[in-house]
């Protein structure tokens, strides 16, 4: 599906930032290899990425409702309330995703910090004692070296808690704002309200 035709930019009314999407029909919206029913099925990448895109673009606390403009009419009042809920089950779904993705980063921080701190602290350690010994170049090479070692042990726990933790946070209340978004459906060109 090429999104670039059907889209209109993202406007504030009534309190909610505006997303519109102009479709021919409600099944552009979603990927047509999910073998899924409807309600489950996964959002086409494009229409997924320019949704993220622009509620990206606001705060996480402003208010954004989904509005699809269509050329043609969902056959039953039940389809049209089968879309809002697919697409709220598709972003729920991402948000759990990221969900575990962030858990498996902490852990994965926790770990690297436990075991970096060990590292420096036996190479701190080390040098220390090796300090002790001489004070030749090779010794100052050696203990230069392991203080250095020590701190390079450091670099991934800092990275993640410093750095990596909070764009993947983000990106999880982004899907969760997604997952309770209005959504309203227009029909036709004079744009019926549905939902």
């Amino acid at each position: 599906m090429t999104l670039a035709k059907g889209i209109f930019a993202g406007r504030k009314i009534s309190g909610h930032h505006r997303i519109q999407i102009s479709l021919r029909d409600p099944s552009q919206l979603f990927n047509s290899m999910d073998p899924s029913p409807f309600h489950e099925r996964d959002l086409d990448h494009d229409a997924e990425e320019f949704i993220e895109s622009w509620v990206s673009e606001y705060h996480r606390h402003e208010l954004v409702k989904l509005v699809i403009h269509l050329q043609e009419c969902p056959q039953t009042e039940d389809q049209r309330h089968y879309i809002e809920k697919a697409i709220h089950n598709y972003f729920a779904y991402k948000a759990r995703l990221n969900k575990l993705e962030f858990n498996r980063l902490m852990r994965v921080g926790r770990m690297s910090l436990g075991i970096g701190f060990l590292f420096l602290s036996a190479c701190l350690i080390a040098s220390k004692f090796i300090g002790q010994f001489s004070s030749s170049h090779p010794f100052i090479l050696l203990r230069e070296s392991l203080t250095i070692a020590g701190t390079v042990a450091m670099w991934r726990p800092m990275e993640i808690y410093l750095y990596e933790w909070w764009p993947l946070r983000r990106r999880g209340q982004i899907f969760e704002k997604m997952s309770k978004m209005p959504v309203e459906l227009h029909v036709g060109s004079r744009g019926n309200k549905m939902l």
